[in-house]
């Protein structure tokens, strides 16, 4: 949606393509436009909200404008439309004592965010979770990001960090911000999100690093990756490939039609029979955790050093 009512000619394309070609669109928005979205709160009581989520979309030096982070992507809104299948929930459970957890121990991370549209709907939708949005250290781009929470009066549980993937992921760990000290209790992050990462498999080994490196290391904790068909088949099946090698394991990988309910098994061998058309009404839901052959490691590792 365009500011004060302006029409966007983006939006008129995206239209065009749908209603004439049946095409769906893998953008929604270009820099500079404002972009609205309906979320569904969760109160204690059974009656649901609606509250809207109003975005500017980033622009980026010219120098970062590979990154396509100058657009808020389809499998962005299709997270957003279904962040109760992030089971975030079960991680708000009470402790042994009875209690609600704090806000700073259920931690989610969105790498990639662009505009932001999944993490700030989790922290909308999640008040008692504490959300991390992170995208390359562009400073238009975490500009924007940062203004968004901001609008969005979310910065209670919510921040924007700028990081490079496989660099030291200190600054996202931290969590001073949330109440004045540092948790080094627990590190790392319950859930991961990202949409539409995986489309450079030149990215693929400092992203699964990345992954690695933010991901807390329990058996519960887990990360959920969207992405588009537009990516490609092959470039999907060589992430997945990596993945097997790097101490995660894949615990589901699931097509889901964008504007429909169908889901299908992943099937690679696709890539010969669709055409664009029919790529651009799927996106791929892979769900990620430690392998438990990496978990009992890493406690051999840790019994060890403290014997």
């Amino acid at each position: 949606m365009s500011s004060e009512g302006e029409i966007n000619p983006e939006e008129i394309l995206h239209d065009a393509l749908h209603t004439l070609y049946d095409y769906q669109p893998i953008t929604l928005t270009s820099f500079g436009t404002l972009f609205s979205y309906d979320c569904k709160l969760l109160p204690n009581d059974s009656n649901l909200q609606k509250s809207r989520v109003v975005l500017h979309t980033p622009d980026t030096h010219p120098s970062n404008w590979s990154l396509h982070a100058s657009s808020i992507w389809a499998s962005s809104q299709y997270v957003a439309d279904h962040i109760d299948e992030l089971g975030l929930d079960s991680y708000l459970a009470k402790d042994a004592s009875g209690h609600s957890k704090s806000i700073d121990q259920v931690r989610v991370l969105e790498l990639g965010a662009g505009a932001g549209l999944p993490g700030i709907v989790i922290a909308k939708t999640y008040p008692d979770i504490f959300v991390t949005c992170s995208d390359y250290p562009d400073e238009q781009l975490i500009e924007t990001l940062t203004k968004n929470i901001a609008t969005n009066e979310v910065s209670r549980n919510c921040r924007a960090k700028a990081y490079a993937w496989g660099s030291d992921p200190k600054d996202l760990l931290s969590t001073e911000v949330i109440n004045g000290s540092q948790d080094s209790t627990k590190s790392g992050f319950d859930v991961i999100v990202a949409a539409d990462t995986l489309w450079n498999p030149d990215l693929h080994g400092i992203f699964i690093d990345s992954l690695k490196m933010n991901l807390r290391l329990t058996a519960d904790a887990r990360i959920h990756l969207i992405a588009g068909l537009h990516t490609g088949r092959y470039t999907l099946q060589k992430f997945l490939e990596n993945v097997s090698q790097s101490g995660l394991e894949i615990e589901s990988i699931v097509e889901r039609e964008t504007m429909g309910n169908v889901k299908r098994p992943w099937d690679v061998s696709w890539a010969e029979k669709e055409d664009e058309k029919d790529r651009r009404r799927w996106v791929v839901w892979t769900i990620l955790k430690w392998s438990s052959q990496h978990l009992d490691q890493k406690n051999t590792v840790r019994i060890s050093l403290s014997a």
